[in-house]
């Protein structure tokens, strides 16, 4: 079983800051008053990003999905202005897509969406960090290849010495990014 801990606190009447850690009670940051989400240390599991089957046309800068328009050559990307591609390589995703709910056998709640940070956002999104101060702790793993079973649209950070790097999972191949 999970836990997840909120702790919340005001800085004014009106304000309420969150800081959300998954996993346990300690996370991973050293220090709690830069971080809105963080996750548990040493659980070779990470973040599992939403599968669209249509880019969205406009979406909020810092959106990040798995492309699974053509199911064959699914790939993570990026929104900044425009749609990045974090795969580099296509995955054949048509196999999990047919776990995965459409359009039609879900009714979506216009607007609905969990905000982080903040008591509303103009942002576009099911989970929505919402700081300018803040920031999300992507899950820490040593290794992707301890990861058993990673899901297509996977996001992790590997913290090893001298391999420091963002890893993003398009349901075939692992594709590393390094500062």
């Amino acid at each position: 079983m999970k836990k997840i801990i909120v702790c919340l606190f005001t800085a004014q009447a009106l304000i309420i800051n969150a800081q959300v850690i998954i996993g346990d009670a300690i996370g991973t940051a050293y220090d709690k008053t830069s971080v809105l989400l963080d996750f548990s240390a040493n659980q070779n599991k990470g973040i599992v990003l939403p599968y669209v089957r249509t880019l969205p046309q406009s979406p909020s800068e810092g959106t990040l999905v798995l492309d699974a328009t053509t199911p064959s050559q699914a790939r993570v990307k990026y929104y900044n202005g425009s749609w990045i591609d974090l795969s580099s390589q296509d995955a054949d995703i048509t196999g999990q897509l047919s776990d995965q709910p459409t359009n039609v056998q879900t009714t979506e709640v216009p607007g609905a969406k969990t905000i982080i940070g903040a008591a509303s956002t103009a942002a576009d999104g099911v989970l929505v960090l919402e700081s300018t101060t803040k920031s999300m702790i992507l899950p820490i793993v040593d290794d992707v290849q301890n990861i058993i079973n990673p899901s297509p649209g996977m996001i992790v950070y590997i913290n090893k010495s001298g391999s420091k790097r963002l890893a993003v999972y398009n349901g075939s191949k692992w594709s590393f990014w390094k500062p």
